[in-house]
């Protein structure tokens, strides 16, 4: 099993910022790529759907369950996990996507308890600007990760 770098996005317009220096990244150091999705203050909204996603399933009702969770290629949400996994692949990066409904911060001491192999955690933009994660929040992650955590920031340009 090869090691993977986890790139933290949050689910909004700008969730692919960073991702080619991810990919980038990952190239270089001959790593996979885990791209987690997370959601900003949603989590009670994002786990109702769940729960009814969860609902129609089991009543054998899995296309009402794919619209629910917004799996449908043609949604928003279908569309950023196609965007994603294209541009994985046309650089030749394995990857995997997982969206979850917590704040980055949380989402990712979860992610790392249940997953050894990831060697670095890099966090977009849309995590790190606009105090999307406090400094707080960060120096408990870069405490308690064990892993080194990279900060991307936008690049502004000079006219």
């Amino acid at each position: 099993m090869r090691k993977q770098l986890l790139f933290v996005t949050y689910q909004n317009e700008d969730f692919d910022e960073g991702l080619s220096y991810a990919i980038d990244l990952a190239k270089a150091m001959s790593e996979d790529l885990t791209i987690l999705l997370a959601h900003k203050n949603k989590f009670l909204k994002r786990f109702e759907e769940i729960m009814s996603a969860i609902s129609f399933a089991e009543a054998d009702e899995h296309e009402t369950a794919r619209e629910i969770l917004s799996l449908d290629p043609d949604s928003p949400s279908g569309k950023k996990f196609c965007t994603l996994m294209d541009k994985c692949q046309n650089a030749g990066i394995a990857a995997k996507v997982y969206t979850v409904a917590k704040d980055a911060a949380t989402a990712i001491k979860d992610f790392l308890k249940q997953k050894n192999r990831v060697d670095m955690v890099l966090l977009s933009p849309s995590v790190t600007e606009n105090g999307n994660i406090s400094s707080g929040e960060l120096q408990r992650l870069v405490r308690t990760a064990s892993r080194p955590i990279v900060t991307m920031a936008k690049q502004f340009y000079a006219a």
